[in-house]
């Protein structure tokens, strides 16, 4: 509540007031009113009384009232904290509280609290009007008196008047202008009265702390995620039409479940509604909208988001059991005609409306504005239609009638206009009345059909609270057939009232019980006198198919699939909620085994940054802290495809040379935790490698290496070595893990060749080359007569292995890498780089690339995947902000792949920021070499007039001209070969408007990139013009003739030749035809800085080669449609 000026206040409860200042509105009159009390109202004339202090509140119902008067006597000698006798009002006690010396105030402090000794009732609750009234029992008019409404419960079972009276005024012996004082020898009377109204929805001055909308009305809200409570409003609305529920949920999604498929997510968001206990959000939906932060925070036009939605949802439904299920409950029918009085002939079109527009200014209610709407226009005078032959000028009767309504009909009331005296988009917030039944057959043409009534029942009201520029949707909905209307305010679901539907929303001046004063608004800054909530859309629904409309939307109208995914969904939410819950409980670790380093084909035992679906990936097990180790190795076990005695785990440890290899083995009869805590790195994640053994072909057991210190001292020294091995493909270019093998540390490395042999199946005659994988950066080449301990090999070393370059079957010639080192220098500097086409259709692809390759070099791998020579190949960098194409990248035979993708300074110090991981490429007509002798131009091709534009990207000569330009134009579009290049002009364009006409020979150096081109064939008119004809440059704009917009054209203008005959070749050059063109208006726009005062609007009769002067164009006026309804440039979407 608001505020209350001057020392007397009201605050929520007493034990409140030291921890906030939480005031609330204090109805009593003020100081100055006081001054206005009829003498003869006396505080103990308790019926009088009664009325003075309680202030009428329409339309609602009092279930009881009653007073009473506690004596206070000995004030200064009562405790700090005092209560009064309990007494009932209807079927509740109550008492006042009495804090004589204030509540931490200088004030005495009054409240009125529930006289129940224990707690009230569960889930009791009061609307209580009272009155507080402090009197001089000597002196009854003198008196003071505070009022206030309150909902008591159980939480908040006081409320009162912490300021009620200034003490030190209250014992002052001349109160408020009466030679005697308010409180006289310590004491003073107490009348409170009390009226317990009836509560008609639920929530009568409720503060909706921890309200329940499921609970107390069944629905649940949406919750705004900025600025999208018009999208909340109309989604309710049509949640509430079970016809259209019904047919949103036939949409078959069940192969397209996707979350930027807008059909999937509205039937998601429509099963949330009907079965969520809470408010549902929007984002899914939003977000399959291919909606950003730009548009979740900003306000768009209802009656634009629903026929977008309604259009989208149209293109889903075709072909499928819900085609045509919107056009059958939204869509209307009404007849534009143009009837003659004098003579039989009558010209009409019969057009399909989803939807309706009434004006409000102008009209009082829902009747005036379609009569508004339907209005007759007598065509007479200079303004006769022309019939045509035989009948030629005729009086006509020209209009809009109605043929049906649709069973729901959406009628949006025109709230905002454009107000041309302050140049702005303004709000409507005249009254406006509409009625909750409305009979729509006076609309209707003579010949409808009329067999059942066209009675309508008002089932929705969508509201708008506020101004232009910023406000607040809410709507009242009224979601069965005999039941309720709701008020569903974003999260929030409440009942309501029929006045708060209807009076409230009808806008207009306040009530006259407000005496003419200004009040503040919701959502807008100021106050006025104006209602700024009021109806913009209201729905109606045709009362003789209301069954039809709303028959209810059961489970078994819901398809399967919806509810098995999103209660999928929930129990995985529900199991990870656990997981948390549990997670001191369990540890993850990875493991890694032969089987996974055999898929494995990088650095290292594998790739810890892997996708999981990665065969060579670590797989992660997620284990309580206690179980043993054995029990662990038997699951893996089962997994390998072994017995559980056949794996043994060893600790993986990190090196200081950052690699990750087996360290030691671990114990069976330990603890996953024991493990962990004894060999893992603190932070650092813990993995394990799973070491499988053959069992032994005499004693059937497996025999596991001792790698143990007792081994080292038993066999001298010579202990056997845990080696990893890879193989290097020259041929195929690959690198692969082989698996793991012992060798003794006093054996001679290239006694590992014939077990490499043995491996590989090769015959002795091979030659092959070793390398120990040290680290990332350092491979270095094992000499075969040196021992494994003095290369230094230990437990977990990686070998590498490839067949000597000079083997018989090794093709060097086609290998980019001819030995493991250099292929080792690719895998370091390798780097995924995505590829996608630039303005041309193309796959989006990418290449494991080397940062070291040159331009030559990635061409060539980019023209192999597309089957193109890699000569007609170009890239552009990508901006790292929008994803947008940069400028294309110079061939340079020295720059190599990591600085073309590196962002750079600039010559001029900027920073040009773009990707480092993806290229656009263009796949040229002409090799690269070739291309940068031309120069690109970009002409937009006008076909049919100037309503369908093709831009073009035509390659000239850089010394080339303009008919170099118009040839390529002809091969472009496949033009016949006998197309004579004089028959298509090139147009420059500046700001919207024809700068000159571009002859043959000129030289097209000199246009720049950013000059607009428009090139289109001469129309024949022009080509076989007379001499005393002439051209006009034409341009559009929308009111001001400075701010053009559109597609300018050039007009040939014939001598003598009225306007009107004028405007029908307009249509013809134009390709503007119908109701759009009957939309435009002409002006002649002189030149010179003063064009919108200079104007001149053409008029039929006018003969535009008399009127026009040598330099003036002709303006096209409408509206441009480029820009929104709320005054942005990009219009709203739904992908």
């Amino acid at each position: 509540m608001d505020n209350l000026a001057g020392p007397d206040m009201l605050i929520d409860t007493y034990d409140q007031y030291t921890q906030q200042d939480n005031e609330v509105v204090d109805t009593t009159p003020d100081d100055a009113s006081e001054e206005q009390r009829e003498a003869a109202l006396r505080a103990d004339d308790f019926d009088s009384m009664k009325k003075h202090v309680f202030p009428v509140l329409d339309d609602l119902e009092v279930e009881h009232e009653a007073y009473n008067t506690w004596e206070i006597k000995n004030w200064r000698q009562l405790p700090k904290r005092e209560h009064g006798p309990t007494f009932k009002c209807g079927d509740v006690p109550w008492r006042v509280l009495f804090f004589p010396f204030g509540n931490s105030v200088d004030c005495a402090s009054f409240y009125l609290e529930h006289g129940y000794e224990n707690d009230p009732p569960a889930d009791w609750y009061a609307c209580v009007q009272f009155a507080l009234v402090l009197w001089n029992p000597a002196t009854p008019t003198i008196y003071k008196v505070h009022t206030a409404n309150h909902r008591f419960n159980a939480k908040e079972g006081d409320w009162g008047f912490t300021r009620f009276v200034e003490l030190r005024k209250a014992f002052n012996s001349n109160w408020d202008g009466h030679d005697r004082s308010l409180i006289e020898n310590d004491e003073a009377n107490m009348t409170a009265y009390v009226r317990i109204i009836k509560d008609p929805t639920g929530v009568l001055w409720h503060n909706f702390e921890g309200y329940d909308s499921k609970k107390e009305t069944g629905m649940v809200g949406l919750k705004n995620q900025g600025a999208t409570c018009y999208l909340n409003s109309l989604l309710q609305s049509l949640y509430f039409t079970d016809s259209f529920r019904k047919a949103v949920y036939q949409i078959p999604t069940d192969e397209d479940a996707a979350r930027t498929n807008s059909a999937w997510t509205l039937q998601r968001l429509f099963y949330r509604l009907q079965k969520d206990k809470a408010a549902v959000s929007t984002n899914e939906l939003t977000g399959s909208f291919g909606w950003d932060t730009r548009q979740i925070f900003e306000q768009q036009d209802v009656q634009e988001l629903s026929r977008i939605l309604m259009d989208k949802l149209e293109t889903r439904m075709k072909g499928t059991a819900a085609d045509n299920a919107l056009a059958k409950l939204f869509v209307g029918k009404s007849k534009t005609y143009i009837d003659c009085i004098n003579v039989n002939y009558e010209s009409s079109r019969i057009e399909d409306f989803w939807d309706l527009q009434l004006n409000v200014r102008g009209n009082k209610n829902l009747d005036e504005s379609f009569k508004d709407y339907i209005q007759v226009e007598t065509l007479e005078g200079e303004n006769k239609y022309d019939a045509g032959p035989p009948h030629g000028l005729q009086d006509a009767k020209k209009g809009v009638i109605f043929e049906e309504f649709p069973p729901v009909l959406h009628l949006q009331l025109k709230r905002f206009e454009y107000d041309i005296n302050r140049d702005a988009m303004m709000k409507v917030n005249d009254r406006h009345e509409f009625p909750e039944e409305i009979d729509m057959s006076p609309y209707l043409s003579p010949n409808a059909d009329k067999s059942e009534p066209w009675d309508y029942q008002l089932h929705g009201v969508l509201v708008h609270s506020g101004d232009f520029n910023a406000g607040h949707y809410y709507s009242f909905l009224k979601p069965t057939k005999d039941g309720h209307f709701y008020k569903f305010d974003d999260d929030r679901v409440t009942r309501a009232t029929m006045k708060e539907v209807l009076e409230e929303n009808y806008g207009g001046e306040y009530p006259a019980s407000m005496n003419g004063i200004a009040q503040r608004q919701p959502y807008m800054r100021g106050t006025s006198t104006k209602r700024s909530m009021n109806a913009y859309m209201l729905v109606y629904i045709r009362k003789s198919r209301l069954d039809q409309v709303l028959p209810g939307v059961k489970d078994d109208d819901i398809p399967t699939h919806i509810e098995k995914r999103i209660t999928e969904e929930k129990a995985d939410l529900e199991r990870r909620r656990k997981e948390r819950e549990e997670a001191h409980l369990y540890t993850s670790l990875g493991v890694i085994s032969d089987l996974s380093f055999k898929q494995h084909h990088w650095f290292d035992l594998t790739n810890y940054d892997a996708d999981p679906n990665d065969p060579a990936a670590v797989s992660v097990y997620r284990l309580l802290r206690q179980k043993k180790v054995g029990e662990f190795a038997a699951e893996v076990a089962k997994e390998l495809g072994v017995d559980s005695d056949q794996v043994r785990f060893w600790v993986m440890v990190g090196r200081q040379n950052k690699t990750n290899r087996p360290d030691q083995p671990i114990k069976n009869d330990s603890t996953i935790e024991d493990a962990w805590h004894r060999h893992s790195s603190k932070g650092k994640p813990f993995y394990l490698w799973a070491e499988t053994g053959e069992r032994d072909k005499t004693t059937g057991k497996v025999e596991w290496p001792d790698v143990s210190g007792d081994s080292v001292s038993k066999n001298g020294g010579n202990h056997p070595i845990l080696v990893f091995l890879k193989y290097f493909d020259i041929n195929q270019q690959t690198l692969t893990g082989m698996g793991h093998i012992y060798v003794n540390k006093n054996d001679r490395v290239d006694t590992l060749f014939t077990q490499i042999r043995e491996m590989m199946g090769w015959s002795d005659g091979r030659s092959i080359t070793l390398y120990e994988e040290i680290k990332f950066s350092m491979i270095e080449t094992m000499k075969s007569s040196n021992t494994f301990g003095q290369s230094e090999i230990q437990d977990g070393d990686i070998i590498c292995f490839q067949e000597n370059e000079r083997n018989p079957g090794i093709d060097t010639d086609h290998a980019l890498y001819s030995n493991a080192r250099m292929y080792y220098d690719y895998l370091l500097n390798k780097i995924p780089v995505t590829f996608q086409p630039r303005g041309q259709p193309g796959d989006v692809f990418t290449l494991d690339l080397s940062k070291k390759m040159t331009y030559e070099q990635f061409s060539e791998k980019v023209g192999q995947h597309l089957q193109v020579p890699a000569t007609h190949l170009r890239f552009a960098t990508v901006n790292s902000t929008n994803g947008k194409p940069k400028a294309f990248v110079k061939r340079n035979l020295q720059q190599t792949l990591y600085q073309i993708l590196q962002s750079q300074f600039t010559a001029y110090g900027a920073y040009s920021q773009h990707r480092n991981d993806c290229l656009y490429y263009e796949v040229l007509e002409v090799s690269l070499q070739d291309y940068e002798t031309k120069k690109i131009m970009k002409p937009i091709w006008l076909h049919e007039g100037i309503v369908k534009e093709e831009q073009l990207e035509i390659l000239v000569p850089k010394t080339g001209i303009i008919s170099d330009l118009v040839n390529g134009i002809i091969r472009k579009l496949k033009m016949p070969d006998d197309t004579d290049p004089r028959t298509i002009r090139v147009l420059e364009v500046t700001a919207g408007k024809l700068s000159r006409q571009l002859p043959g020979d000129f030289n097209v150096g000199v246009i720049s990139e950013f000059t607009v081109l428009y090139a289109e064939l001469i129309p024949e008119e022009e080509i076989n013009a007379d001499d005393n004809d002439r051209d006009i440059y034409c341009y559009h704009f929308d009111k001001d003739p400075t701010k053009p917009h559109g597609t300018p054209f050039i007009l040939l203008v014939k001598p003598g030749e009225v306007f009107k005959d004028t405007k029908e070749r307009l249509s013809k050059r134009t390709g503007i035809k119908g109701k759009l063109f009957q939309n435009l208006k002409f002006a002649l726009v002189p030149k010179g800085p003063y064009q919108s005062k200079q104007l001149r609007y053409l008029e039929d009769d006018d003969i535009l080669a008399d009127v026009m002067g040598d330099d003036d164009s002709l303006g096209l006026d409408h509206v441009n449609k480029a820009k929104n309804f709320w005054g942005r440039q990009e219009g709203m979407f739904i992908k």
